[in-house]
């Protein structure tokens, strides 16, 4: 199955260069990574805008930001009326914490898509601490996936937890660790309005955990672009879908985990990641908007 990925849109021009580029990729599915609109009451903009690039069956699945979960930046309710669901089998609360086997029947991929580190609309984050139902939930998914032989798993969130960009680790260390731990294939997020993919990152033997604003090459398990599943986990912040970039820190201290980056001060691109799913590899491209060079790829093989 052949699917895009993407966080961080709005309404301007740079949105729509990113949708023209996934209408001509004609995924079967586009994950929108949260922070849609950037303006309140713009959902039906938003919608239409999605709509008129990539028509109305193309299944155009939602996670919330942080513009829109707290209400202030668009509503997440109202993005999810004009934007619904378009997957069967689709397990949670659409918009907010779902998961969902693709293809429906045989599947080859677990996307599961969650809400830490971002307040709501009574001014709170939801519980993602260790222990707690939505971590249970999480787990949960992952290792059912595993159980029923579906080759790979994908975890969705909004928010990173390591960055090149300007954002802290608002996942949770714990939250992040356990999904490395849990040997998910790869993460995406958005947030931050970079583009950076990870080496594949592991815990065991000398790595017990990964420390934000820390780096340590022993929690390194693969870093050219030909990996293999099982080994670590893969981690890419794709908030390039439209709106103005942020700057890349070279010097972040975390910067060892990271294989490749792209921003507003460093070859600056818009655009989507696209990827591919077969039985036996996961390879991703960055593809970049109009007017835009910069590139990126690699892949997981199954042992």
């Amino acid at each position: 199955m052949h699917f895009t990925a993407q966080g961080d849109i709005g309404l301007g021009a740079g949105a729509k260069k990113v949708l023209d580029v996934i209408a001509g990729l004609d995924p079967q599915l586009n994950l929108a990574l949260g922070d849609f609109s950037y303006r309140a009451g713009g959902e039906q903009q938003f919608c239409d805008m999605v709509t008129g690039k990539l028509g109305t069956d193309l299944p155009y699945q939602l996670i919330t930001g942080n513009h829109e979960s707290n209400g202030e930046e668009g509503d997440i309710d109202k993005f999810v009326r004009c934007l619904p669901n378009k997957l069967p089998g689709l397990q949670g609360q659409y918009g907010i914490q779902w998961r969902v086997d693709v293809p429906e029947q045989n599947p080859v991929v677990r996307f599961i898509l969650v809400s830490p580190g971002i307040d709501f609309k009574n001014g709170n984050p939801l519980d993602y601490s260790k222990g707690s139902e939505r971590w249970r939930w999480t787990a949960e998914a992952i290792d059912q996936a595993r159980s029923q032989g579906i080759p790979w798993t994908v975890v969705g969130m909004h928010v990173p937890c390591f960055s090149l960009g300007e954002k802290s680790c608002q996942a949770g260390k714990d939250f992040t660790n356990m999904l490395i731990d849990k040997k998910v294939d790869l993460v995406l997020s958005g947030h931050d309005h970079v583009y950076q993919r990870s080496h594949q990152v592991g815990l065991g033997g000398n790595c017990s955990e990964l420390v934000p604003a820390n780096f340590s090459a022993t929690c390194l398990t693969d870093k050219d672009g030909s990996m293999e599943q099982g080994a670590g986990t893969v981690f890419v912040t794709v908030g390039v879908g439209g709106v103005e970039l942020y700057n890349v820190k070279n010097n972040d201290p975390e910067v060892g985990y990271f294989s490749t980056w792209s921003g507003k001060n460093r070859n600056p691109a818009l655009g989507t990641l696209d990827v591919t799913v077969s039985a036996d590899q996961l390879a991703a491209r960055f593809v970049p908007a109009a007017g835009y060079s910069f590139t990126d790829s690699f892949a997981l093989h199954r042992r």
